[in-house]
């Protein structure tokens, strides 16, 4: 490995984690603001903190959603392509690897330069989906021919240049979501939550929030979101174990009593969710403050562009209703392509948890109750049909015969 590339790798580490870039800026506005050492040092770690204590809840989440999804599929017997964002990464990586990491770093400083100097005052934080679109980026222009230098420079444009303004196309949204907090949506799936709200402002009112939804007395204990996520989520586990059967269940729980395993999964789901939240307090406890120092000195007006899991503290209800209206809106969606010969797009319990959840958040700040299901629900939709239409875009039937696909190859 020669020294360039040694330098680039090291700065591809550092800049797709979302925890250090986060660091970085509470530093630099920290410093900016000329505050005493003791507020800069906690300052600081205090985002990168409150970040890895986020992305702990969301690999625990990640890690009990895997079985679930193996049972629903086994159980239901469904067959198909589940869109993936480490498939990408990995042929990138692995065909254009100093490529995808010159576009990440070129992309992250055009960011910036786009924030200082035009009206997109957005600044990208969320360092894993910039290094997730840096690797597509590699890979599709260079399916095109392109190659070397010319490659680099257009992918990092194009990533410098949507960083900036994909937050500001919706920001009228988020800050309705945020309730005039000077946060931004930081994820390249936006549209998407763009769309719910747009669905929701045409459905349902903002005063009628999930958040206010009146509870019984007696059901008062369903106000608690953990409990209320656990509840949830033991029915969808025992609903997937019955339908997959004890015997393929046990494969999976090691030896553990297979509905014992999922309650179990159901509840430690909604523990991740709750560090989840945690995790986001601390982010915006130290991140919003420091930030002022970079709005008012180094780049004017400028605003951090976050994950989209810090927006679930807004509307912790609309996060559950959310992910149940965008995973039945991907199993409608897949049944419809499966009518009309289309190629299986399995709902992916992870981008509709993440995606669906905060396309719910979005849909209930413009329509409340009816626009976080309507909204996460056609966010479900998309979910199904876009993959299938790129699919069939540069795979013609899905890169399979017909027999293939009746087969469920």
């Amino acid at each position: 490995m020669d020294f360039f590339t040694g330098v680039l790798e090291f700065l591809k580490d550092v800049l797709s984690q979302p925890a250090l870039l986060l660091g970085i800026m509470a530093f630099i506005g920290l410093v900016a603001l000329r505050s005493p050492g003791h507020k800069v040092l906690t300052g600081t770690l205090g985002p990168i903190l409150g970040y890895i204590m986020l992305g702990a809840g969301a690999d625990f989440i990640v890690t009990n959603l895997d079985p679930l999804g193996k049972m629903i599929e086994k159980g239901f017997n469904i067959q198909g392509v589940v869109p993936n964002n480490e498939a990408v990464v990995a042929t990138a990586q692995q065909i254009l690897g100093v490529e995808t990491m010159s576009i990440l770093v070129l992309g992250l400083v055009l960011n910036v330069v786009f924030a200082r100097f035009t009206k997109y005052k957005y600044v990208f934080l969320t360092g894993h989906h910039s290094f997730f679109m840096a690797c597509l980026l590699s890979a599709v222009l260079g399916a095109t021919g392109m190659s070397g230098w010319l490659l680099v420079v257009i992918g990092g444009f194009f990533l410098g240049a949507w960083s900036a303004i994909s937050p500001a196309i919706g920001q009228r949204y988020t800050l309705k979501v945020t309730d005039g907090d000077e946060v931004a949506m930081g994820h390249f799936g936006s549209l998407g939550y763009y769309l719910s709200a747009w669905v929701g402002s045409k459905v349902g009112k903002p005063e009628d929030s999930t958040e206010n939804i009146n509870i019984p007395e007696k059901w008062s204990f369903l106000r608690n979101t953990t409990i209320a996520t656990g509840i949830t989520m033991m029915f969808f586990y025992l609903v997937a174990a019955i339908a997959a059967g004890s015997e393929f269940v046990s494969t999976l729980s090691g030896g553990m009593s297979p509905y014992l395993f999922a309650i179990m999964g159901g509840l430690k789901f909604a523990i991740g969710v709750a560090i989840v939240y945690s995790g986001v307090r601390m982010i915006l406890a130290d991140l919003i403050p420091a930030f002022q120092g970079i709005a008012q000195k180094i780049i004017p007006n400028a605003v951090p562009a976050v994950d989209c899991a810090v927006f679930f503290p807004y509307a912790q209800t609309a996060v559950i209703i959310g992910f149940v209206c965008s995973f039945i809106g991907g199993v409608i969606g897949m049944v419809i392509l499966g009518f009309i010969g289309g190629v299986l797009i399995i709902p992916g319990l992870v981008p509709h948890f993440f995606c669906g959840a905060t396309a719910g958040i979005y849909g209930n700040a413009t329509g409340g109750r009816k626009g976080a299901i309507i909204g996460s629900f056609v966010n479900g939709l998309a979910l199904a049909f876009l993959p299938a239409l790129l699919l069939r875009r540069f795979y013609g039937n899905g890169g399979r015969s017909q027999e293939d696909r009746k087969l469920g190859k």
